[in-house]
């Protein structure tokens, strides 16, 4: 696949379901690493939710801190190790967590924004930030799944941090997640439009 394919991909418009491009920089590494239109177009919905996400954080939850830049970077790059795994495209596997932190780091990238594509399937590890939490978040309910354990964090940092009772927080949150997953059949459609492979 060409530079201009994963650019198309990335930053083209798309009406169906409607997502916002990638980040211009993203694209043109997505790019230099060779990465499938498959891999291009999920990381293209993980960004689209991780910006759902964080615009419903900073608006509901003004008192958390927390690195806007840094989580959708994260969620567009999060599994830019399978560009080396190509068959976890497809199939399980996690070989492309601490290769997608490797790949970014000799792309030049620093550790503080690699590490998300390591971390992006570890949110109970010792050390994960809510900018962690918030990438596996949108890597899961892009495509309507839910992870009970995964959302408990985010919650219990939200009302931490905002000072609202923890139930408020999680159906105020439960809410938005299933609305955010009410267009996932669009993007998982939207996904299996491009190969793997070609």
């Amino acid at each position: 696949m060409t530079t201009a394919d994963v650019l198309s991909i990335a930053r083209d418009d798309v009406p169906d379901p409607p997502l916002r491009p990638l980040p211009t920089g993203v694209a043109e590494l997505l790019g230099r690493v060779d990465a499938p239109a498959r891999l291009v177009a999920h990381l293209r919905a993980v960004h689209d939710v991780a910006l759902q996400i964080v615009n419903r954080v900073a608006r509901q939850c003004p008192a958390l801190s927390f690195d806007r830049e840094a989580v959708l970077f994260g969620a567009a790059t999060h599994d830019i190790g399978k560009a080396l795994h190509v068959a976890e495209l497809s199939g399980p596997g996690s070989l492309h967590e601490a290769a997608g932190r490797e790949l970014l780091l000799a792309q030049g990238v620093s550790a503080e924004l690699a590490r998300f594509a390591a971390t992006h399937a570890s949110w109970g590890g010792v050390g994960i930030g809510i900018e962690d939490l918030l990438v596996s978040l949108a890597d899961k309910v892009w495509k309507n799944k839910r992870v009970s354990d995964l959302e408990d964090l985010v919650v219990a940092a939200l009302a931490e941090a905002g000072g609202r009772p923890v139930w408020e927080e999680f159906l105020d949150l439960d809410e938005f997640l299933t609305h955010v997953g009410d267009r996932a059949d669009a993007r998982l459609a939207y996904q299996t439009r491009h190969p793997v492979h070609g």
